[in-house]
């Protein structure tokens, strides 16, 4: 009896992996086996007809690359065409975000993966899209509303981001606290401002009382203009122990105008950063703690989604299971931070510091 059931699992095997052989560009991989799936988990089907745009805020940015390398890896696991990468500048990022978004449905594409730097300004495109058959996953960034949107891969908890900043804030000012500023990206980003909301809520907590928020402002994730932004609130606030910069581009900005004006003594730099572009300025005490998660990560899980999804093998629904390759299992929850959304959820937080930085 044992030895039957052992030829007909592979006898199943084997026509699995035939079906997933039918389409796409290189082959697929073991993904295309159902056998060591979880109960009620998806494991996808390799080697579809599956075209797609990785969508970033805009090209140009260390973090999002990443995502692409990571994109590109899921592709080739999964035997499919290769997405493309395919972004606006940052002086025209809403609009050609929007631009992008509206031709991806006469272009032939299966599915658009944006990180949304235009709100809800993004919406009546992604209906369109949507309309003619495009499905719209968003990563890093979601469209607040949720309109449109099948799921959002979020990298980690938005409310953990928020207490995380907190945390961090308090361990480099002490417990003495003072006075710090919020150095964000842009003021249409949803990732950003829900961060700061959360972060605003976490600081209701007596442990954080001694922290005070002064001021929050913009540097469109654009280098010159963070670090004049950096500068400028030093300016502002004489007192100002601390730049808190959600944002790659802000964090090291912020950072290198600290330095360069010898202000690392006085004022702190923390935030969301790259280890490898925060390294000099952690050890140099500069920026002496920020966290961040794995974009290639990030990139690998959205593909995988957005593949499932335009496949019909992922149901957009709350409880729907699914693996994706080496990150392992993943489950399609509500998102808690949107009434219309729903989210993947990949986590969680790595904390840098000189013990860490590399």
């Amino acid at each position: 009896m044992k030895t039957r059931l052992s030829l007909l699992a592979g006898v199943i095997s084997l026509a699995l992996l035939a079906a997933a052989c039918g389409g796409g560009s290189e082959e697929p991989t073991e993904t295309t086996s159902q056998a060591g799936a979880a109960e009620g988990v998806v494991t996808l089907q390799g080697g579809k007809e599956f075209k797609s745009i990785l969508l970033p805020k805009f090209t140009g940015v260390a973090v999002f690359d990443q995502a692409n390398q990571g994109a590109q890896e899921a592709a080739r696991e999964l035997g499919v065409d290769a997405a493309q990468f395919l972004g606006p500048t940052a002086d025209n990022s809403v609009a050609g975000q929007i631009e992008i978004v509206t031709n991806a449905a006469t272009q032939g594409v299966n599915a658009v993966m944006i990180s949304n730097n235009a709100g809800d300004q993004i919406e009546p495109a992604v209906k369109s899209a949507v309309d003619a058959g495009v499905k719209v996953v968003s990563w890093d960034s979601p469209i607040p509303s949720g309109e449109g949107e099948s799921l959002f891969v979020a990298q980690v908890d938005f409310d953990e981001t928020g207490t995380v900043m907190a945390d961090m804030a308090l361990e480099i000012l002490g417990a003495d606290g003072g006075r710090f500023a919020i150095l964000s990206a842009s003021p249409d980003a949803a990732n950003q401002n829900a961060w700061i909301a959360a972060m605003k809520e976490a600081l209701k907590d007596p442990k954080y009382s001694k922290l005070e928020l002064v001021d929050t402002v913009y540097g469109n994730d654009e280098s010159e203009k963070s670090y004049n932004e950096a500068l400028a609130l030093v300016d502002k606030h004489a007192d100002l122990k601390l730049i808190m910069a959600p944002t790659t581009v802000g964090i090291a900005a912020a950072a290198k105008a600290m330095q360069d004006e010898k202000l690392c003594d006085k004022v702190k730099v923390s935030g969301l950063g790259l280890p490898d572009e925060m390294k000099a300025y952690t050890q140099n005490g500069c920026a002496p703690q920020f966290a961040l998660w794995s974009f290639t990560d990030l990139g690998y899980l959205t593909f995988y989604a957005a593949y499932g999804v335009a496949t019909d093998q992922i149901k957009a629904e709350e409880g729907a299971k699914f693996k994706a390759g080496r990150m392992g299992d993943y489950t399609v929850e509500k998102d808690p931070t949107r009434d219309n959304g729903l989210r993947i959820l990949m986590g969680p937080f790595t904390k840098y510091d000189k013990d860490n930085v590399g």
